[in-house]
Order: C-alpha cells, then structure tokens, then sequence
C-alpha cells in the first residue's frame, strides 16, 4: 500500500503545487482559511438553523439523520487515516507551503471535503432551495484543503464519494 501512496504522491505534486501557489495571495490565503475554518462545521449548523427556521419541529428528524450520518462519516475517514497513513503534502514536499493548521496528522481521505458533500446532499433532499448556498460552499471548502496544502486532489475525491455515498445511504434508510 505504501507503493501505491508513494506513486500517487508523485503523480499529484504538480497538481498541489499549482493549487497552493493560488494560495500565496494573503487575501486569497485568507479568504480559504475561513472557508476551512467554517468547513469544520460552522457554516453547516448555521444552514441546519436555517432549515430549522423554514421548518420547524418538522427538520428534527433531519437533524438527526444528518448528524447520524456525520458520525458515520467520521468513523470511516479516521478509520481509513490510520490504516492508510498517508502524509500532507506539507510534510511530504517541501514545496508545499502550509495554510493553516491541520486538525489530524494524515491526509486520506478529506474528512472536510466528505462532510461537505455529505451535508450539501442531506440538505438539498430536505430543502432543495438551500443548495444554492451549500454547493458553492462545499466547492470552495474541497478547493481550500488543497490550495492550504493539507491534502492532495485524490484525497478530495476519495472523500468527495464517501460522503456521497454516506449521503445516498441515509436518504434510502430513511
């Protein structure tokens, strides 16, 4: 397995190099960190109290299913960190200039980019409306944790299709 993550970080540099040059701006720099920041579950609890708003009593049930779902998430990335034990981009080249802090040592998969995907699912099944607001934002935040050199683009995708496939679980549990 070590072979398999040594080669991909190989054929991804170029990609995470360009992207984290991006983020030498200060005010993009900046800009990505609090979309980071607000990834680590501000930004989806103040659309959850939104729903709440339009909804009521009525959006407890999807609280509850997505934070169900969230905790699943969680189980499977840091299950799948410490078994994979693949490094940022940051430690693993030079070149790669840090962003901002990460919250875990391993890169694979983005638990970010899967919650982001995950809730912007979630939300759009219950309020198809509030996908205007949760898309873009899950973009930039899947964007942000590679320009901030925390993770590569495969881990993005990896976590990408976790959380859709987490996402299409629970709605068809549901």
């Amino acid at each position: 397995m070590a072979a398999v993550i040594e080669y991909l970080d190989d054929l991804e540099i170029g990609i995470c190099l360009r992207f984290n040059r991006l983020g030498q701006t200060a005010w993009v720099q900046t800009g990505f960190r609090w979309v980071s920041k607000l990834g680590d579950g501000g930004y989806w609890v103040a659309m959850a109290t939104v729903l709440l708003i339009l909804h009521g009593p009525g959006a407890i049930p999807w609280v509850l299913q997505t934070a169900a779902t969230a905790g699943a998430g969680v189980l499977i990335y840091k299950s799948l960190k410490r078994y994979l034990v693949r490094e940022r981009p940051y430690v693993s080249h030079g070149a790669i200039r840090l962003g901002a802090a990460p919250l875990d040592r391993y890169s694979f998969p983005s638990g970010h980019t899967l919650h982001a995907v995950n809730f912007t699912i979630l939300l759009g099944h219950a309020e198809p409306l509030l996908v205007i607001f949760a898309l873009p934002f899950a973009i930039l935040v899947a964007m942000s944790r590679v320009i901030l050199g925390l993770h590569y683009p495969s881990d993005v995708l990896v976590g990408a299709a976790i959380g859709l496939a987490l996402s299409q679980a629970s709605i068809a549990l549901a």
